[in-house]
């Protein structure tokens, strides 16, 4: 397996990891990681273990940009990668006039800037679709670079919070420890 991750900080996530990390030495897992885990428990984690998780996979898009996040990440060595880069399509990202002024800027569609954005930010990116020509789309983000200007333009999108899920919310703690997914 390549990268095997955690996917939330609740239960015993010590003891899971204690048992990915024993597969990683083994060879049966060539990278560990973790899921959502915000820098308070990915430095605590980091902390404890004895092999330090490849990445971070964490909700990364303009409207919530987490910039500390990506600030520990960096100092703890571990790689950011976002899920929802694209905000799952919510504040009406693809219509932002921001957006749209850049990409025409540089030819390029909304969904490319975004993406480009993140990667010259140093997060790898997992953009979500099943249509070929977005998956192509999404791929032609390589033959420019955002200046300085449109990189700041977007950071002014910053919400500075997630309206898709609060991971710190005691309602979100129990809806996630209520899947037993395990005996």
């Amino acid at each position: 397996m390549d990268l095997y991750l955690i996917h939330q900080p609740f239960g015993d996530y010590y003891g899971s990891w204690q048992a990915m990390e024993e597969l990683y030495r083994e060879g049966r897992i060539r990278a560990i990681g973790v899921c959502n885990f915000y820098p308070d428990r990915l430095t605590d984690l980091c902390a404890n273990a004895s092999v330090i998780p490849s990445v971070d996979q964490v909700e990364l898009h303009p409207f919530f940009q987490q910039a500390g996040a990506l600030q520990a990440m960096r100092e703890l060595g571990v790689q950011p990668q976002a899920w929802g880069p694209l905000a799952e399509g919510t504040h009406g990202i693809f219509q932002k006039e921001v957006l749209s002024a850049i990409g025409k800027k540089y030819d390029k569609t909304v969904a490319q800037v975004v993406l480009r954005w993140n990667v010259q930010r140093g997060v790898s990116i997992i953009p979500k679709s099943v249509h070929r020509n977005r998956m192509e789309e999404n791929l032609a983000i390589w033959d420019f670079a955002l200046g300085d200007e449109d990189m700041a333009a977007i950071t002014q999108m910053d919400l500075g919070h997630s309206e898709i899920i609060d991971h710190s919310s005691p309602e979100t703690a129990k809806w996630l420890n209520s899947w037993k997914i395990h005996d």
